[in-house]
């Protein structure tokens, strides 16, 4: 079978906390929940985002892209 093999692809999500405002768009927006508000403080006073399932991250980058402080960055993970 020509597509029998197929693996998901499988990311990454790094954060830099103190970076983050706290502004939940990275939360609200991912497509597969991969993201959560944390309890915690960072430096600024802010509640910054924590990667609450990794195994759920497909690389779409979109956290990335819509963080409007360059906080987070995403790595695609060798299969």
């Amino acid at each position: 079978m020509l597509f029998g093999n197929l693996q998901p692809v499988q990311g990454r999500v790094l954060i830099n906390k103190n970076l983050c405002k706290g502004c939940g768009f990275c939360v609200q927006f991912c497509p597969m929940n991969v993201l959560d508000t944390s309890s915690e403080f960072n430096a600024k006073g802010y509640h910054p985002p924590y990667v609450k399932a990794p195994e759920k991250c497909r690389d779409c980058m979109f956290c990335e892209l819509i963080c409007p402080d360059f906080a987070i960055r995403v790595e695609r993970l060798a299969q």
